[in-house]
């Protein structure tokens, strides 16, 4: 047992290191309440059909939203959502009282000043360990290019640095 918890650790070590961005992934329940959480377990998949995946873990209280509702929005963060991340991975109850948001056409809430959002339709739900992988074909982007996406690395959020961007001559 103790090899197993050796491991785990390790693993955590491991990928909190690897940088990655963040995302709030968001969706109604069946009363029409809008729920959300932070995610950095966000990839693209594939872009014919335009698809990406996220992962939610099974112990979340709004899973079943997120695995049979059908929809959902994925909220990349930018570099100013600081406080926004925060809440969104906290116990908060009400969540969204903390944001200016709207619910899309397709029904899903769309929170303001995110650096892109992609509305998704469920493509398929797969079982994977202690978590779900949901894989979303998108039905609509929206990106606002005056900001930077937010990055996450040994448990730190912030601005993407400014040295990583070409310098304009």
């Amino acid at each position: 047992m103790e090899t197993k918890l050796v491991q785990q650790q390790l693993f955590k070590n491991a990928l909190g290191n690897y940088p990655t961005g963040v995302t709030v992934v968001t969706a109604t329940t069946e009363e029409n309440l809008p729920v959300g959480l932070t995610v950095n377990s966000f990839a693209s998949v594939s872009l014919d059909p335009l698809l990406i995946l996220w992962s939610i873990d099974h112990r979340v209280s709004t899973l079943k939203t997120f695995t049979e509702g059908g929809k959902f929005g994925v909220h990349i963060l930018a570099g100013d959502q600081q406080e926004l991340c925060k809440t969104f991975s906290s116990k908060h109850e009400d969540r969204f009282s903390t944001c200016t948001w709207s619910q899309s056409e397709l029904g899903v809430p769309v929170i303001e000043g995110a650096f892109a959002v992609l509305e998704c339709t469920t493509h398929q739900a797969i079982e994977a360990g202690d978590h779900t992988i949901l894989i979303g074909a998108v039905q609509n982007i929206s990106i606002d290019e005056s900001k930077n996406p937010m990055l996450y690395h040994r448990r730190h959020f912030g601005e993407i640095p400014a040295e990583f961007y070409p310098v304009m001559i």
